[in-house]
């Protein structure tokens, strides 16, 4: 699993010209699934997720996390963040995770997240989406489950 994760002032996301999620100041998070992917390591990425330090306290530190602040959540769903360059010049997306195992966990980290953060937006899985956001900082962080796991 891979979240592309970026601190943003304001974001929202559109399917077919019509606003589907919107957010203020918190997170955009591009969620990217592969079928080796479970339950359980959805759940660490998300505590993860939720405990990051991004954001600036009294003093400009990045010492508080997303509920400190209040902040918000817009999950996308993203399989090209599992594209394999490494031949020619066509990414392929074999090691992307089926729709039905993507949808499935895509479903359960919204879920998830909205149980600690009162207000988590979203896209709609499979389809073409307009993303919108500021990126304040710029801040973009990138947490992958290879290195998450094996850590904790």
């Amino acid at each position: 699993m891979r979240f592309i994760i970026q601190r943003v002032t304001n974001a929202s996301v559109s399917v077919n010209e019509n606003t589907v999620g919107a957010i203020q100041n918190g997170f955009v998070v591009l969620a990217g699934i592969c079928d080796a992917d479970t339950h359980e390591i959805a759940d660490k990425m998300i505590h993860k997720l939720l405990h990051l330090r991004i954001f600036s306290d009294e003093n400009g530190k990045t010492n508080l996390d997303i509920k400190s602040i209040n902040g918000e959540l817009l999950i996308i769903s993203q399989f090209t963040l599992y594209a394999d360059c490494r031949k020619g010049n066509r990414p392929s997306f074999t090691n992307a995770g089926s729709p039905e195992t993507a949808n499935e966990l895509y479903e359960y980290i919204i879920k998830k997240c909205a149980e600690e953060i009162p207000h988590v937006a979203h896209g709609i899985f499979g389809s073409h989406m307009s993303v919108s956001l500021i990126n304040d900082g710029p801040f973009t962080v990138i947490l992958d489950s290879d290195q998450i796991c094996k850590s904790n």
